[in-house]
């Protein structure tokens, strides 16, 4: 609790300082958040397409779910790149998040994020490689995973239980 005080005392200050970037601190988590949805949304959409590709009968139904794979992987990997670089920001005007246990758990959920994200970025490729993937049922499960990952980080970053 005291060093929720302390971030949300330090956020104030911030809101009160002169400095330039201070003076956009809600600007910056507004886009953080936006481009975590982005982020979010392919890595909920992604692996649905890795099961209607992975269960597709014809070599066209294929090709075309291997072009969606590709331009929503990279339209997501912007998310992610603009989330982490607008968190970035963020930590760097208030410095007393970073200290708060919250935030480091946060931290090590993000890295679980990324290597989800990277093992998306390596199944596109074995289909694009026309190499088989695990069957459908088990993708079913991986389509999961990111709402694990959502639900955890924002009970994190609103309650902050520690």
């Amino acid at each position: 609790m005291l060093v929720e005080n302390r971030a949300l005392l330090q956020t104030v200050a911030l809101a009160r300082s002169d400095s330039f970037m201070a003076s956009y601190y809600i600007w910056f988590k507004a886009l953080h958040i936006a481009f975590m949805v982005t982020w979010f949304a392919g890595l909920f959409y992604l692996p649905r397409l890795f099961i209607y590709h992975v269960q597709a009968a014809d070599a066209d139904s294929r090709e075309r779910f291997g072009v969606m794979e590709r331009r929503l992987f990279a339209i997501m990997t912007i998310g992610a790149v603009l989330t982490s670089i607008f968190g970035l920001i963020l930590a760097s005007l208030n410095h007393a998040v970073v200290e708060a246990g919250w935030f480091r758990a946060k931290l090590v959920l993000l890295i679980g994020l990324v290597a989800y994200h990277y093992r998306c970025a390596l199944w596109i490729a074995r289909l694009r490689n026309q190499q088989r993937l695990e069957q459908a049922r088990w993708l079913r499960w991986f389509n999961e995973i990111p709402t694990l990952f959502l639900l955890l980080i924002v009970i994190l970053a609103v309650v902050k239980p520690f």
